[in-house]
């Protein structure tokens, strides 16, 4: 353990954060519980559709809603005396950007490098400019563009993948197979209206890398990283749907994977600025090493928090408070119990019946926490991304025999296989 610098004459006010949706809603009850009083700037009137779920306005005395006018926002943010202002979810990243370095440029992150933390294409490039390893990719809003690039790095005929160069969750991430018409996934996919509502005006084609992936959450402070957890992905093909979230299993500190994958991760938070607060670093482990997938200077979403404090006691939520309140700050994690998240697989679209026969994953021994969003008659899309996943739930399975959480997810998948899906 290590005592967290000597905070120097900050605000008294409160913790400012902006968007305090998915996991950003879990800042209010910590901040609080300390004495911590807590404020929300809302970077448009009405959260994603992703987000309105886990959005609690009754949660903040007064909320901020920037309408275009970042100057007036400036002003009232500065008017509340804030200890820090962080971002609570994707869609708040590029607001706190702008809002942080002109309030509390001491706890903000390095302001020329802001575009690299939310344009996938910048942050790639400066990760690049680092000296580090990244995917071989461009970033265009043009099709003949892409192809005499393909074709320059000797690509023609490859896998690849094919995304927007900001969203989150793979909203919008198509893999595509050699053999198929990738200017024609291209072409479907440019002007596309993305999770937040923003126009995908331009795309990234990049070569497909293989390998595990794998995502480390960081929490830093003066410009030093601490590792908060380091998870593994299993990922497995749904039907013509590539790469769909099967599970996500939580490392032991001491698998031989994680230094190294801490190691690069910590060299990508310093090529893309990153100074202060949480990061959610997604990484792929290939044969030559790590590369970056993609970075979010924000926590780890969909409540990941809240199930990492059952498995390592800790949280980027829980790093944030203590640096707040002056408590001590470890720079790795422990493993207390192994876990793994499930997550919910449609394997065909239609209508839904006996979805009781879910009921029976909340008495299997290992069973911590799920959710099913399943109701007789309704329609369910197949799975082809992690939006679709989270809109029918997961399932947090945990136990100090990991032989179990195995036989648990071997019956979770067979229970799914006695829903009947009605196609129409």
């Amino acid at each position: 353990m290590v005592n967290a610098d000597v905070r120097g004459d900050r605000g008294q006010g409160p913790c400012v954060v902006i968007d305090p949706y998915s996991s950003g809603a879990l800042f209010t009850e910590a901040l609080r519980s300390q004495g911590v009083p807590v404020a929300a700037v809302v970077s448009s009137p009405r959260p994603p559709e992703a987000y309105v779920s886990s959005y609690r306005p009754q949660d903040f005395p007064d909320v901020i809603v920037y309408d275009g006018d970042l100057d007036d926002v400036v002003r009232r943010v500065r008017a509340l005396d804030p200890r820090c202002v962080i971002a609570g979810c994707e869609s708040g990243v590029e607001l706190a950007e702008r809002i942080a370095p002109r309030v509390l440029p001491e706890l903000s992150n390095a302001p020329g490098l802001a575009e690299a933390r939310r344009d996938k294409s910048r942050m790639a490039a400066a990760v690049r400019a680092a000296g580090l390893p990244v995917i071989p990719q461009i970033c265009t809003a043009n099709v003949e563009e892409a192809a005499a690039w393909l074709e320059s790095e000797g690509l023609i005929g490859a896998d690849l993948v094919i995304k927007p160069p900001k969203s989150a969750s793979t909203d919008g991430v198509i893999k595509v197979r050699r053999g198929t018409d990738w200017q024609a996934v291209f072409e479907r996919q440019i002007g596309r209206i993305n999770q937040f509502g923003e126009v995908d005006d331009r795309l990234i084609v990049q070569k497909l890398v293989t390998g595990t992936e794998y995502v480390v959450d960081t929490f830093s402070h003066d410009g030093k990283h601490s590792l908060v957890d380091v998870c593994s992905y299993d990922k497995v093909d749904n039907g013509p749907h590539m790469a769909v979230y099967d599970t996500m299993r939580w490392l032991p500190p001491d698998e031989p994977v994680v230094a190294p994958l801490a190691e690069y991760a910590f060299d990508v938070l310093d090529a893309v600025g990153v100074r202060f607060g949480s990061a959610h670093v997604e990484v792929m482990g290939t044969a030559d090493g790590p590369v970056l997938i993609e970075l979010g200077a924000r926590p780890h979403g969909g409540g990941q928090p809240r199930f990492n404090r059952n498995a390592t006691g800790d949280s980027q939520i829980d790093r944030t408070v203590r640096w707040l309140t002056g408590g001590e700050l470890p720079q790795g994690y422990e493993l207390l119990t192994h876990q793994m998240c499930v997550f919910h697989m449609v394997r065909h679209s239609g209508t839904v019946r006996d979805t009781a026969v879910l009921d029976e994953i909340r008495t299997l021994s290992s069973h911590h926490f799920s959710v099913q969003n399943l109701s007789d008659g309704d329609h369910v899309p197949v799975t082809k991304d992690l939006v679709d996943s989270l809109n029918f739930g997961f399932v947090i399975l945990a136990h100090p025999d990991e032989e179990k959480i195995k036989r648990d997810y071997r019956i979770i998948r067979a229970l799914e296989q006695k829903l009947v899906i009605e196609e129409p």
